[in-house]
């Protein structure tokens, strides 16, 4: 499909320089390919945003021995 886009002079000069006046196409499409992939990601993480609740958990009284405790539970750690 084609688009039609407006970018000021100075920022077609950049995109050149890095892409190449015959990759322009190609260079921004994986632009914005990126861009929504982050805006998706970004998406999922505000949707997360207060999945897990504040308090009711193991670690509540005393974060640090609940992190010890798991640490030396851990068969895989060394020492």
């Amino acid at each position: 499909m084609r688009l039609h886009i407006q970018l000021e002079d100075e920022l077609v000069a950049e995109l050149d320089r890095r892409a190449g006046a015959r990759r322009r196409s190609a260079f921004v499409a994986a632009l914005i390919r990126q861009a929504l992939e982050d805006e998706r990601r970004w998406d999922e993480i505000e949707s997360a945003l207060g999945a897990i609740a504040d308090t009711g958990h193991a670690w509540d009284d005393d974060p640090a021995a609940w992190v010890r405790a798991e640490r030396r539970a851990d068969g895989r750690r060394a020492g």
